[in-house]
């Protein structure tokens, strides 16, 4: 630890002398002036005007006896606004006076007329090296009281056994602390023991870290607490006093937002990860999902209906393979979260228009789990005629949260219960206004240890195979996104808030896009370039488009795509799989662009970063119906008019 000095400002320092005798002023100038800066007067009242003009004034030497004010009455005077230190001149006749003001600490020495020169000077000499030792006390002091007022953390003083110097806490119960134990005035039970013990590893190590937790009135609260001793005072000459024992001081400074805002950013980044490793899965199991469910529609067309087991094994596998694409969709969700569609939300009007689909949803939960215990739908926090502010959002996405949360309320409340939507509007710690939209359950609730982590990727408080552990985690990134956030209340055995946190709308809504599906898909036959790695994607894509009459040629990689054309070969479509080995679908569009900016070109891909597009791209995704394939292409050549 750094040793800090207190700076004492050596120098001249300014003298005033005070006699009525001109003469006696000569004489104390020529006796002190070699060592001190010297201001004289003849006049008590002038010698007052000086002391308010000259604050750096450090000794007041004066004569006792003078016409309009003695000495003592002028160095009490003086007391009431300088900390000029005094010296009186007297003869003996005065020396009562002289006595009572030297009592009552206006002066600090008294020297007889005539004075004895060496005597007189090395006087003022003492008196003068006390000025200046007072003032940086006094500045000392001043630093250290600001210093307690104005930092951001409780500081606190103590001797080696805990007793309380001094402390900027607020503490009602002991506003006065100094003079008590520290844990027994300044802190709670929580903290008691450990500050105990932090004080007697202080005395053996010269130090002590801690971070420990204290359950308030407000909630969890952390704090960082970091104890020390303090260096020994030293003299001039650098050696240590010898003392009997060492002081320490202890900084606690709040840490709750910041490790709540360490916590956001690991869930960030893990979030991050688990999204690249989520999108890879999802691109490689999306090729197998459209082989497998291309090849079953296929082979269900091509197989006649006159069996009703061989009808009921089709749509089952093609049941499982749909199941399967709702799955990668949400592990998309953090490879590649879906684009927003940010737009006002009337959120009294969605929440009334789901009221017949959540309750549906929550009694189909319970009839397929075999449970009897009723669950209701409490809307009476969100009244028709309620009024509140747009927020600014997607939609179907948030639609979805909602759904999410209610069903999640339902889980948890397995002999029925009361599930409650509340609309509030509130500002942020960060200033923003926004709308607070709640999820309430009576159910089981949650312990701290699950709170922290039911926002992370694939963690699930549900049973085996009841759950994916991918909705909350959806729902934290989808809010991320668009600006909200989401807040977790819950005690074990008193039940589960879920609140959504989501920005009021401040700008006009946007104009509604236009959907290319709404208009009749482009007739004829089209001679198509079909270009994927994967031998079955390309196959069932190959088959879709053969049986609407198209002339396809397949190839396996960009590349060939390019040599195709650069042959001469004319096509009115090219279909690119945007990840392929070699040269993928990127790459060649991007020479398509550059070579043939006429030729329209559709992307399909398992999984896309958006921001990895080429511009104006339209990527259709996989696994796709033939039916969203046509609308693809029809969608891709309208654009090209």
């Amino acid at each position: 630890m750094k040793r800090t000095e207190m700076s004492v400002p050596f120098g001249r320092s300014r003298i005033l002398l005070v006699d009525d005798e001109a003469e006696i002023l000569v004489a104390l100038t020529d006796l002190l002036e070699d060592e001190f800066d010297i201001l004289s007067s003849t006049d008590p009242l002038e010698a007052l005007s000086f002391l308010k003009k000259s604050p750096d004034i450090a000794v007041i030497v004066s004569d006792q006896r003078m016409p309009n004010m003695t000495g003592d009455v002028l160095l009490s005077k003086a007391r009431e606004f300088s900390d000029a230190r005094g010296i009186l001149l007297t003869g003996y006749a005065d020396l009562a006076a002289v006595v009572a003001a030297l009592n009552q600490g206006r002066i600090q020495f008294y020297a007889h007329k005539p004075w004895e020169s060496d005597s007189l000077r090395a006087m003022v000499r003492e008196v003068a090296a006390h000025h200046r030792l007072e003032r940086a006390l006094m500045v000392e002091r001043v630093l250290l009281h600001g210093a307690l007022e104005s930092v951001p953390m409780d500081v606190v003083f103590t001797e080696a056994d805990g007793t309380v110097l001094r402390h900027n806490m607020e503490v009602e119960a002991h506003p006065n602390a100094k003079g008590d134990i520290e844990e027994d005035s300044l802190h709670g039970d929580a903290l008691r023991e450990e500050i105990a013990a932090m004080r007697e590893e202080t005395k053996q190590s010269g130090s002590a870290t801690r971070l420990v937790s204290e359950l308030t009135e407000e909630g969890l609260r952390w704090h960082e607490i970091i104890r020390q001793t303090l260096p020994w005072p030293r003299n001039a000459s650098g050696v240590p006093f010898p003392m009997p024992q060492r002081w320490q001081m202890s900084y606690d400074r709040d840490v709750t937002d910041r490790l709540a805002m360490e916590e956001r950013l690991r869930q960030d980044d893990k979030m991050h990860a688990l999204g690249t490793l989520a999108g890879g899965i999802a691109h490689d199991f999306n090729n197998l999902l459209t082989a497998m469910l291309g090849s079953l529609e296929l082979l269900q067309d091509m197989t006649p209906a006159s069996n009703p087991t061989v009808t009921k094994l089709f749509e089952n596998a093609l049941e499982s393979a749909r199941r399967g694409t709702v799955l990668t969709r949400r592990l998309l969700e953090f490879g590649r979260p879906k684009p927003m569609a940010l737009r006002p939300v009337d959120m009294v009007e969605m929440i009334w228009s789901m009221h017949d689909l959540i309750v549906q949803s929550l009694s189909r939960a319970s009839d397929l789990r075999g449970e009897t215990g009723r669950c209701d739908l409490d809307l009476s926090a969100v009244p028709r005629e309620l009024v509140v502010p747009p927020v600014l959002s997607d939609s179907g996405q948030l639609e979805m949260a909602l759904l999410n949360l209610c069903i999640n309320a339902r889980d948890a409340m397995q002999e029925g219960g009361v599930i409650s939507i509340s609309l509030t509007r509130d500002v942020t710690p960060d200033g923003g206004d926004h709308i607070m939209l709640s999820v309430e359950d009576q159910g089981c609730g949650m312990p701290p240890e699950v709170v922290r982590r039911i926002f992370e990727p694939f963690f699930t408080t549900k049973g085996l195979g009841s759950g994916t552990g991918l909705g909350l985690s959806t729902i934290y990134g989808f809010l991320q996104r668009s600006g909200g956030d989401i807040r977790v209340d819950s005690m074990p055995g008193k039940g589960t808030r879920m609140t959504m946190i989501l920005p009021i709308c401040q700008e006009d809504a946007p104009e509604e896009a236009h959907d290319l599906r709404s208009e009749p898909i482009v007739s004829g036959k089209l001679r198509i370039l079909l270009a994927d790695d994967e031998p079955g994607v390309r196959l069932v894509t190959d088959q879709f488009l053969s049986q609407d009459g198209h002339e396809v040629v397949s190839v396996g990689d960009g590349a060939e795509v390019i040599a195709h054309l650069e042959a001469g070969e004319v096509f009115d479509l090219v279909v690119l799989d945007l990840l392929m080995p070699g040269m993928g679908g990127r790459e060649c569009g991007l020479i398509l662009a550059a070579k043939y900016p006429e030729l329209p070109v559709l992307y399909v891909s398992g999984y896309a970063d958006p921001q990895n597009l080429p511009a104006n791209a339209f990527v259709l995704g996989k696994p796709f119906t033939p039916q969203e394939l046509r609308d693809a292409i029809g969608a891709t050549l309208r654009k090209r008019r």
